[in-house]
């Protein structure tokens, strides 16, 4: 046992050495700036971090992300961590995220919405995570969910299970991103089905997207979720888009 252990230090000690000496000769580089990031900076510099367009919707009733739901779709509560601004610091996150492979601002949005979530008494009941998921073609395409690292990282942060497998996606949609700003409010063919539903009835469940525009995906979403006996559905997304 105390072999173990010591083992398990010296390793851990080893992967500390490597990781400094890699950081030497390759350094971490804001992602934003792309300046040389301190030891004690994620993914942003102090400075870019500094002008994230932060929300504050965590504990805000009748927030601007609750607003888009109201008279669509019953919801406990919402929030999303960023305005989505184009060519703004939250817009080439996302970019990253979804496009080059960097799951690690998954991790970076999942801690940072997990502390927010924790410390928020609005939503302190929830039972389980479940992500958007992607339509299999499209996440064969892409090779992973983007928002798996946030979700699991979620997960960690407030000791919730993510629920795999039950929410699937059965349709297709074109991307809004690349769509005008009238475009955007035009009804796009998102279908999804629950299925295996027993272990939820009853259960308080956080949705998680990484995006919302119109909010017409988790609208999809949480009325097939509502099927479900006694269920509620509480909604979180990293960024919302503020028309900008």
């Amino acid at each position: 046992m105390i072999y173990s252990l010591v083992l398990g230090s010296q390793k851990l000690l080893l992967l500390k050495f490597l990781q400094s000496i890699l950081n030497l000769f390759y350094p971490k580089q804001c992602l934003h700036c792309h300046r040389h990031l301190l030891a004690d900076e994620v993914l942003l510099c102090s400075a870019c971090r500094h002008h994230l367009p932060e929300t504050g919707f965590c504990e805000r009733t009748d927030n601007p992300v609750e607003t888009i739901f109201k008279g669509r779709v019953p919801i406990i509560q919402a929030t999303a961590l960023l305005f989505f601004r184009k060519k703004g610091i939250s817009q080439e996150l996302i970019h990253h995220l979804k496009y080059k492979g960097r799951q690690d601002v998954g991790v970076f949005f999942g801690k940072w919405m997990g502390a927010e979530l924790k410390q928020s008494k609005r939503f302190s009941s929830l039972d389980v995570i479940i992500k958007v998921p992607l339509h299999p073609k499209k996440k064969k395409l892409r090779g992973y969910n983007q928002l798996t690292s946030f979700a699991e990282e979620l997960s960690k942060n407030l000791y919730l299970p993510v629920v795999e497998g039950i929410l699937i996606k059965v349709g297709t949609s074109t991307s809004q991103t690349k769509k005008g700003r009238f475009g955007r409010f035009e009804k796009i063919d998102e279908k999804f089905h629950c299925k295996d539903t027993k272990s939820l009835r009853g259960k308080h469940i956080l949705l998680v997207d990484d995006v919302i525009t119109t909010g017409a995906t988790l609208e999809a979403c949480t009325n097939e979720l509502l099927k479900i006996p006694e269920v509620r559905i509480s909604l979180a997304a990293m960024v919302i888009s503020d028309g900008q």
